[in-house]
């Protein structure tokens, strides 16, 4: 079941029919406005009638106060009271929040059981007189209003995401097949403190365990604003990638993506094809025509126009592909093209960009484009489609909300989470999902909160589900 977020979701159902249990696996803590819990509260436990009076009036406090401020509220109460529910309703539709009724199918017996395991069971009579109000109730909500009426049947839990498996003996694929995906790690921050090189190999290891297929570096000469403070660390990426290959033995390795602006392609193709030499046939290039002009500046490179940057973009390729090609004979403008140590094959070139002559370019000479996800609808048939995302996982909710919150700068919460996909593994899974169903065969995931081999670990339970 997905619901809008943020919301007001109101529980119906009666008692043992699992409303606080299913809320509980589904919201943090704080979202969750129970009367049960304001009882032992205000009172001297969730069964203790004598503070329902009290309980209710704090339960419609936090309510309201919640409402207007737009936040997930979710009101955990038998919800059988109609003029309850419309007095919900109206302060939910005052602030502009979807408002979910969410009503509990739950078989009588099944709740009779459940009633009978409590310290302090409801009285029978109630239990029942509640189970025969709700055909009424249904009836009674299917009319009021609601933006969207749910139900929930006391069926098994859904299946979780699969564990972390461990990595099979070779390299997983750069480009999945058509429904899969495979996953890079885009190392975009290097928080490695006094042992750079120790905390780079830590981390690609813990991608190979992870299940990621590969690992990417950015290649900039500034680290970016989008990641970090010009006085951070971004290592040289084809140094970088040249200790990681002695270091792993399955992950490519390769760039996301390399300007043309400050990598003649001859030079390029020279790196790339020791790089792949070097790690048994593991390389991979991105290339892309430069966007940033400040680090251009600071290092003294020129700076062309954009077309002019896209024409050095569609110059490149033909020659790096005639310097892996076999022979020295001459080739793509060039007297000759003598470059030893050959790569093992012809290194995938995965060209970066959206615009209209850059993606045709990807499609005619690239092995592949790369998009941000939020514009994989615009591309259409490429040769294959790879992504760049910058995803926050976190273990659950609360872990998600703490996350955000550490990370967010000055930025809104909402606005932070929403920009990185914030969710738990199984969120993730069904958002890959829907790339793979459009025919997106890599993703690059560059976590905003990678401090090291922990949080890269955190992403097995993705790549396990869609690899």
């Amino acid at each position: 079941m997905e619901l809008p977020d943020p919301a007001l979701v109101v529980l119906v159902g009666p008692a043992g029919a699992g409303k606080s249990t299913w809320a509980a696996a589904r919201y943090r803590a704080v979202e969750i406005v129970s009367s049960d819990a304001l009882r032992e509260r205000v009172g001297t436990g969730p069964a203790d009638l004598d503070a329902t009076t009290d309980a209710f009036a704090v339960l419609e406090a936090i309510v309201a106060a919640r409402l207007r401020r737009g936040l997930t509220t979710v009101v955990d109460t038998l919800g059988l009271d109609p003029a309850s529910r419309r007095r919900w309703l109206a302060a939910g539709r005052a602030a502009g929040l979807p408002c979910v009724a969410v009503v509990f199918d739950t078989p009588g017996e099944v709740c009779r059981a459940r009633n009978r395991t409590r310290d302090r069971p409801v009285p029978a009579p109630a239990l029942t007189s509640q189970l025969r109000r709700m055909p009424a109730v249904t009836a009674e909500i299917a009319t009021e209003g609601w933006t969207l009426v749910e139900h929930v049947e006391d069926r098994p839990a859904p299946a979780p995401v699969p564990p972390p498996v461990a990595i099979a003996a070779g390299a997983r694929p750069l480009f999945a097949e058509p429904g899969r995906l495979s996953f890079l790690l885009q190392v975009s921050r290097f928080p490695w403190g006094d042992d750079p090189a120790g905390w780079l190999r830590d981390v690609a290891r813990a991608a190979e365990e992870a299940g990621f297929a590969g690992l990417a570096l950015m290649d900039h000469l500034i680290q970016i604003p989008q990641v970090g403070r010009p006085f951070e660390p971004i290592p040289e990426p084809l140094v970088t990638l040249g200790l990681l290959a002695g270091a792993t033995t399955t992950l490519h390795l390769g760039t996301l993506v390399s300007p043309v602006t400050f990598r003649p392609p001859g030079v390029l193709a020279k790196a790339v094809a020791t790089l792949d030499a070097l790690s048994g046939g593991r390389a991979f290039c991105g290339l892309g025509a430069g966007w940033w002009d400040r680090e251009h500046a600071a290092f003294g490179v020129p700076f062309p126009a954009p077309a002019a940057r896209v024409d050095l973009v569609e110059q490149a390729v033909p020659v790096m592909r005639a310097l892996w090609a076999p022979g020295t004979k001459p080739g793509a403008g060039l007297p000759e093209t003598t470059c030893y140590p050959r790569p093992s094959g012809a290194p995938p070139i995965i060209v970066g960009g959206t615009g209209r002559r850059v993606l045709r370019i990807a499609a005619t000479l690239g092995d592949a484009c790369n998009v941000p996800a939020a514009r994989v609808a615009e591309v259409g048939q490429q040769r294959r489609v790879t992504v760049l995302d910058t995803p926050l996982l976190g273990a659950d909710r609360e872990h998600v909300a703490q996350l955000v919150e550490r990370l967010r700068g000055r930025t809104a919460a909402a606005a932070f989470a929403a920009r990185h996909h914030a969710g738990p593994a199984a969120e993730h899974v069904r958002r890959y999902g829907g790339l793979a169903e459009q025919g997106v065969c890599t993703v690059f995931v560059a976590p905003p909160d990678l401090a090291g081999p922990a949080e890269v670990a955190r992403w097995a339970q993705v790549t396990a589900a869609l690899a």
